[in-house]
């Protein structure tokens, strides 16, 4: 059954395409105040121009490399083969910035954003060597993370941005978890951030051919903040999170499932505090006596 709801945060591939991007996710699209991502394809030889406006963002390859110019800058980008073979280097842009990328064999470049009035980071090369891989969770919600641009990873003023895999029949984003109010314990000390999130999706075509890999994203809410999303993905595909439980992430088995996450918000401090569903939040303890999966982690980073 579909959800009555999931049409308006459900984007299947093309349907948000605009202009040179497969994807443009911005927050007036979105209709709400700070995350964005675009999709961005070069074919051999060809160059973008990018102005970031209000806004900081990163440029990460997931197929392919590129050379990205900025202010009197060049940034060199080995990239990937895809989002299954590694973590990849990245390149950081600040707000008011214009930067060009261009790519001499092309690729498909990720370009997640957040709005801010801040711009004390200057443009400058992530290293693939300096991004934290993390294996996560165990059993069937085994899964591994790349942490690129988060709080103890990497400087910004309030993009936060990582990459979730998958192996195929496993569950990811679970338990379901929320992050859309800020809240504090009896102690004063912070337990949940305000963030919106945007999740886009890979799915390995494994041995059904081209296109043929997919996988399930739920996102629910509460009476007083309703939200419904069971949405079948598929590469290309986005889910936009304004708020509410999400999660799980399902990998159809036989078809491995990659999401990039790109979040902001409104706090003055960059934090990604989340809160699990408490109906599932048991769940973690039983990973002490489960194996994460011998699948991962992926590709080189095995």
């Amino acid at each position: 059954m579909t959800s009555v709801h999931t049409a308006k945060y459900h984007l299947p591939k093309g349907t948000s395409a605009d202009g040179p991007y497969d994807l443009l996710v911005t927050p007036e699209s979105a209709g709400w105040g700070y995350s964005g991502l675009r999709i961005l394809t070069l074919g051999p030889g060809q160059t973008h121009a990018l102005s970031t406006g209000d806004s900081e963002f990163l440029v990460l390859p997931l197929a392919g490399s590129c050379t990205v110019t900025t202010d009197g800058s060049t940034f060199e980008l080995t990239g990937r083969t895809g989002v299954f073979a590694s973590a990849t280097d990245f390149a950081y842009l600040p707000r008011e910035a214009e930067a060009v990328i261009s790519s001499a064999a092309g690729g498909r470049f990720a370009l997640p954003s957040a709005r801010t009035e801040r711009g004390g980071h200057p443009a400058r090369y992530g290293r693939k060597e300096d991004v934290p891989v993390e294996l996560r969770g165990a059993g069937a919600c085994s899964r591994q993370v790349n942490n690129y641009c988060l709080p103890g990873t990497f400087d910004a003023e309030q993009l936060l941005v990582c990459e979730v895999l998958t192996p195929g029949g496993n569950w990811s984003s679970y338990p379901p978890h929320k992050h859309d109010e800020v809240r504090v314990d009896a102690d004063g000390r912070p337990v949940e951030s305000e963030l919106e999130e945007i999740y886009y999706f890979e799915v390995s075509d494994g041995s059904g051919g081209e296109g043929s890999g997919f996988g399930y994203q739920r996102v629910y809410g509460t009476p007083e903040r309703p939200i419904d999303v069971l949405a079948e993905i598929r590469s290309g595909d986005t889910v936009l999170i304004p708020h509410g439980w999400h999660g799980p992430s399902v990998a159809a088995p036989g078809y491995d499932l990659y999401y990039l996450n790109v979040m902001a918000g409104p706090g003055p401090d960059r934090a990604w505090l989340i809160c699990d569903d408490p109906a599932h939040g048991w769940v973690r303890g039983t990973w002490d006596a489960q194996d994460v999966d011998d699948r991962l982690p992926f590709g080189e980073d095995r």
